[in-house]
């Protein structure tokens, strides 16, 4: 068994689940009211984040989603570390719909059997780009179907996140520089 390939997911895991219940806000961070989860999957750029500790220096970061039919999310998140002709980094969890109600409320598996709450915090009504946050609000991910995201949309974003609690002095821009 090679130890080193299961250490990332597992730090990663370890980092967003230990954290992901200590809410300091003493509010709970709502989710949209409904997700049409076959609208929702593909890919998104990552445009923004308050980065775990993998996604430090990531360029070029994609998060995709696909729906298999026993209803978990497959998930590969793929990015280039430092620049875009950097080492290719592929993570793959497996997400969880957690409120079926909604879809908003996901649950991520980097490491069997340990599940991260995920939550979709915002989304366009055109599914042109969404945020999804924890809820301790020390993670958070600002993602869209382009490589960018106009000005008046992302400081919108950044606006609501602030008063949902977020230090959005935090939030680091992913640069997305494709050909």
């Amino acid at each position: 068994m090679n130890i080193r390939k299961y250490s990332l997911p597992i730090i990663l895991f370890c980092t967003i689940a230990c954290n992901a219940s200590d809410n300091k806000n003493n509010q709970l961070l709502k989710t949209v009211p409904y997700v049409d989860i076959e609208r929702f999957m593909g890919d998104w750029y990552v445009i923004a984040n308050i980065p775990t500790f993998i996604e430090k220096g990531a360029t070029n970061a994609i998060e995709s989603y696909r729906l298999n039919s026993d209803g978990e999310i497959e998930t590969t998140f793929t990015f280039y570390k430092n620049n875009p002709s950097g080492k290719r980094k592929v993570y793959r969890p497996t997400g969880f719909i957690f409120n079926a109600e909604t879809n908003a409320e996901w649950r991520m598996q980097f490491l069997w059997p340990f599940k991260a709450p995920f939550l979709i915090i915002y989304l366009a009504d055109d599914y042109s780009h969404t945020v999804v946050g924890v809820p301790n609000r020390k993670y958070v991910w600002i993602m869209a179907r382009k490589p960018y995201l106009p000005d008046e949309n992302y400081k919108e974003i950044i606006q609501k996140l602030s008063e949902v609690g977020y230090d959005v002095t935090k939030i680091q821009k992913i640069p997305q520089e494709w050909d």
